[in-house]
């Protein structure tokens, strides 16, 4: 990263060849004709027109997904081989593509661009390379049974998988689900959101150029009405993977239910709670780590801490610390190496964060930094971090998902409130607790009805482990070995002796 400075991505700007077209059975497939503009956020220029597909794209997109299934080489492969063809991805990625694709995103979404390369491209490479790795070290189950028989419990691919991925992390949530589909021999077509196509057509590019099968890896763009509905109905669907919001998420259950009940895995929104107790080993270390996770892309992250729950006696020591750094923060364009924030997804999903801020003045709160655009002048979706303190935990600000740069910050006086200021909350996505007693530590992550909580932390972790929500925060998990239990059906073979 620190070989490009500002005028080398502006100059790389005006020289990226973007793709726009679907990719279908492995070739670049206009569909009908149909476009929809793609609008950057950093200047509110249009970036590209990109095809719009309708159900005759998904259609055709499913279809090749499924003769790849039924008759072609991948789910046939060696575990070994499909492995080196992710293995072959993840090279072509980070030896020739890195930039490119993070730059797209940085366009698309407003990522800053240093954590496009830094941080979502690594991520991605280190998915595709860890999938890689695992796909011929997956083994079944022979469990005793009587000496007359042999019982054979084999995992098998669950056939086509249709992922439909949303535009925070539009690399990184995508690269979760692929990877560990391709692993196991399923094939994919993959939905990105309207707001983020950009970044995978050019991944499925990159797909065929590393040698994937046509068909194996398909990605169609259009809204989620049409689109993503038709993708959640295909009765050739036999998995469908989602990431995005709760009321979406509660759409493709329903178009499970209306087709083929394929089954549905879902990972929605959060509200997640970081407990800040009074003996925190370090109370600056916290806050600014505190700053940090609601701050980092522009707060457009499901397990955002935007609930700080700080005890009492601590609180303005705390939240003074978190106003200063988001005081500081440097917001601009992305393309900036310099800048820590960039802009919102867009116009319409700006409206809706500074309607959050105005009710939440409205309802009480106060309003002690931020809540308002800034980086004036350059036509982009900018808001300034925003922090709430007197919170109440019957405000909008505390129940729900804002989905942007706004923290609220609530005050307990015991954990035990602590613990029920944390579950008070339709989300169960992931938790953050800060404290030096380590049987304080067992208990209120024991408590806190979370898919992950972090110890004296925050957003830690790696594909070792599992990445999930309860609740309405959804079913299932991205990452770790686990996720291959979504793409796979288990099959008993009982032969009599």
């Amino acid at each position: 990263m620190a070989e490009y400075a500002y005028d080398d991505w502006l100059e790389r700007a005006e020289d990226l060849d973007l793709a726009t077209a679907h990719r279908i059975g492995g070739v670049e497939e206009p569909g009908s004709g149909a476009t929809f503009d793609v609008v950057s956020p950093r200047d509110g220029h249009t970036l590209a027109q990109v095809a719009d597909a309708g159900f005759k794209e998904v259609d055709l997109a499913v279809s090749a997904a499924r003769r790849a299934f039924d008759r072609g080489p991948w789910p046939r492969l060696a575990p070994i081989d499909r492995g080196r063809a992710l293995l072959r991805l993840a090279d072509l990625i980070e030896e020739h593509h890195r930039a490119d694709l993070a730059l797209t995103v940085s366009l698309e979404m407003g990522k800053p661009i240093t954590e496009a390369y830094d941080i979502e491209l690594r991520a991605v490479i280190n998915t595709f390379r860890w999938y890689g790795q695992l796909a011929d070290k997956l083994t079944d189950e022979l469990p005793h049974v009587a000496p007359d028989a042999l019982a054979l419990i084999t995992r098998e691919p669950a056939g086509v998988v249709g992922a439909v991925v949303p535009w925070n992390f539009p690399l990184t949530l995508a690269s979760w689900k692929i990877a560990p589909a391709l692993a196991v021999g399923c094939t994919v077509v993959l939905k990105p959101s309207e707001l983020s196509p950009l970044s995978a057509l050019l991944l499925g590019r990159l797909a065929a150029e590393a040698g994937f099968p046509p068909g194996v890896l398909n990605v169609v763009t259009g809204d989620g009405p049409t689109a993503g509905r038709s993708l959640g109905l295909h009765p050739g669907v036999d998995v469908l993977a989602f990431t995005g919001s709760t009321p979406v998420g509660r759409h493709f259950l329903h178009y499970a239910a209306d087709s083929n009940l394929k089954r549905v895995w879902l990972e929605l929104g959060g509200k997640s709670p970081n407990i800040v107790l009074a003996d925190a080993p370090d109370l600056t270390r916290a806050a600014l780590t505190a700053a940090w996770g609601i701050f980092f892309n522009q707060g457009e992250m499901c397990t955002a801490p935007s609930r700080l729950l700080v005890h009492s006696s601590i609180a303005d020591r705390v939240t003074d610390t978190i106003i200063e750094r988001a005081r500081n923060l440097k917001v601009g364009d992305p393309l900036d190496p310099a800048n820590e924030m960039g802009p919102l997804a867009g116009e319409n999903h700006l409206g809706k964060v500074l309607d959050h801020i105005t009710t939440g003045v409205a309802e009480g709160a106060v309003l002690r930094t931020g809540g308002a655009r800034a980086f004036d002048g350059s036509g982009g979706s900018y808001l300034a971090p925003t922090v709430f303190d007197r919170v109440d935990r019957s405000m909008r600000l505390a129940r729900e998902e804002i989905f942007g740069p706004v923290l609220s910050v609530l005050t307990f006086d015991d954990v035990d409130e602590a613990i029920d200021l944390a579950n008070a909350t339709e989300y169960g996505l992931a938790a953050g607790l800060w404290t030096s007693d380590l049987n304080t530590a067992h208990k209120v992550s024991r408590a806190v009805k979370a898919g992950t909580v972090w110890v004296n932390c925050y957003e830690e972790g790696d594909l070792t482990v599992p990445f999930g929500g309860m609740k309405q925060s959804g079913n299932g998990r991205d990452k770790s070995a686990h996720a291959i239990d979504k793409y796979t059906e288990l099959k008993t073979t009982w032969i009599q002796l």
